[in-house]
């Protein structure tokens, strides 16, 4: 038996997109427990018999004070637990977490999500960043991408561990998104949606752009939604974006299915994406897609079969991809779902990701022993 230690960033994407390999590493006989800050989903993650320590973090900030504590909080963690391995998701457990395992000799494997707006801006803060990553991964036994762009952008600037391996992201739990009928609304209204965190680097002002602008071309005949917690000032903006009548804004719902299947299309407009675990349970569900052209939606997306791909950062491009598929028929709307279901079933099955994983977890626990 192996004790493995989880250093995440929300209890929720642990569960959600990652939950099954812990089940894997216990039904294999290992010990699980996992670090998280908040208790989202600690209760389910309990029920399948992780462990929960809980960690504070500030998933976003950038506050020296509050990052040395969390190197130091990580350190009496590992050497409390002893782990026999480590696995780090998201920006600050793979440079915190990372970094502390290197320090004391535990392996680990980090997992890539995504590169967060810095690689876009440059500059003194990006030289900052690198310099942490390479430091952080540097004795990782593998680094795990989600698209080969954040590969090769790491690659660029010289940040690797000492193995890397590509996989399709989290992929999608074929068996919980499962393809549903496709809906049929009534006067012939097409439910464009949005799910995921309110914020700008989503682009949802580019998305309320191009809902104020549908709503002047087709009235009634387009309903657009976003369904999601603010992670950003922007309620006061969806309250008025409602109040005249081109948007409505749908409470945060754990539950995101029943949404996906009431919607025609599922929206995103993203600046950066790892692999976007929302367009993949919406493909899987039999939705076509509207997604930013770009690396961790470009995958997803075969343009013009199983959904349609905009210009990042563009509400004029994003607003003619809407209206390119009010204008596509409802038999070639329900083939793009049906396409999308098929290529997620091929290139995008979550058993297969989670496979990758424990080839990994196996490898890096003998090269210990």
């Amino acid at each position: 038996m192996s004790r493995i230690l989880i250093l995440a960033n929300h209890s929720g994407g642990l569960y959600d997109f990652r939950g099954e390999l812990p089940r894997r590493l216990i039904a294999a006989g290992n010990e699980v427990a996992a670090s998280v800050p908040d208790e989202t989903k600690t209760k389910e993650l309990e029920a399948d018999g992780v462990r929960i320590i809980h960690t504070d973090l500030d998933r976003r900030g950038v506050n020296p004070a509050k990052d040395l504590r969390l190197v130091r909080e990580y350190r009496a963690l590992i050497k409390k637990e002893r782990p026999d391995l480590v696995l780090t998701y998201t920006i600050k457990p793979n440079i915190y977490g990372g970094f502390v395992c290197s320090r004391l000799g535990i392996p680990y494997i980090a997992t890539v999500t995504g590169l967060g707006s810095t690689f876009e801006r440059g500059g003194a803060l990006l030289r900052l960043i690198v310099f942490m990553y390479r430091a952080g991964l540097r004795k990782a036994a593998c680094v795990v991408f989600q698209n080969a762009e954040n590969k090769a952008v790491f690659a660029r600037y010289g940040i690797r561990g000492r193995k890397s391996l590509l996989v399709s992201g989290s992929g999608v739990d074929l068996q919980v998104h499962r393809q549903a009928p496709y809906p049929g609304h009534e006067g012939a209204q097409t439910v464009f949606l949005y799910v995921g965190r309110i914020m700008k680097e989503k682009g949802i002002d580019e998305y309320l752009e191009a809902a104020k602008r549908l709503h002047a071309e087709y009235g009634e005949r387009a309903a657009v939604k976003t369904i999601g917690f603010c992670d950003e000032d922007y309620s006061g903006i969806l309250q008025r974006a409602q109040e005249e009548g081109y948007l409505e804004s749908l409470p945060f719902d754990r539950n995101i299915t029943p949404h996906l299947v009431q919607a025609d299309a599922v929206v995103l407009p993203s600046y950066h994406e790892g692999m976007s675990n929302t367009l993949m349970e919406a493909a899987a569900t039999g939705r076509p897609v509207l997604a930013s052209d770009i690396s961790g939606c470009r995958e997803i997306v075969d343009d013009g079969q199983s959904g349609f791909l905009f210009k990042a950062r563009d509400a004029q491009s994003l607003y003619e991809a809407m209206c390119r598929f009010m204008e596509t028929p409802p038999e070639k709307r329900r083939a793009m779902g049906i396409a999308g279901r098929q290529k997620m079933e091929r290139e995008f099955d979550r058993s297969k990701v989670m496979d990758a994983y424990m080839q990994e977890i196996r490898e890096a626990l003998q090269q210990k022993v």
